[in-house]
């Protein structure tokens, strides 16, 4: 059983994304995302249809990525958790709302406006990897528990 978050579960993710036919209904994905979640940072390369890569980061990698999103430990809990129970995010927790709802900063962060572009131009493809989680069992770790 995975935990939220590492690198295996994001592995796992990626592993039941590029196994699916359905991931690629949307079209070519070609970015590199961030998630900051727990206090570590993780760095998702997407390119044509699949996750190509899984690494942990560091903050200053952040300057190299079109953007990453991040939130409180809670939210991301909480996010998974509708996952699970509806299989996918309902109107509350997709990454858009998310984005939307949250002061300040929002969800999504970029050191570059034109790259941080990269989460709307490809979020339904991003919200179906998250999507995902709904097929695995995920713990949590301390830090997010």
């Amino acid at each position: 059983m995975p935990v939220f978050p590492s690198v295996e579960w994001f592995e796992a993710l990626k592993n039941i994304v590029n196994s699916s036919p359905e991931f690629r209904h949307n079209g070519t994905i070609d970015t590199v995302v961030g998630v900051k979640a727990g206090g570590k940072i993780f760095e998702l390369t997407f390119e044509a249809f699949e996750c190509e890569r899984v690494r942990e980061a560091t903050e200053d990698d952040l300057r190299d990525m079109d953007f990453w999103m991040e939130q409180d430990d809670e939210t991301w809990k909480a996010m998974i958790e509708n996952i699970k129970t509806h299989g996918k995010a309902d109107l509350a927790f997709t990454l858009n709302t998310l984005d939307l709802s949250q002061a300040g900063e929002g969800l999504c962060r970029s050191h570059d406006g034109y790259r941080r572009d990269a989460f709307y131009r490809f979020n339904q493809s991003i919200q179906d990897f998250f999507d995902a989680s709904a097929k695995i069992d995920t713990q949590f770790a301390a830090a997010v528990a």
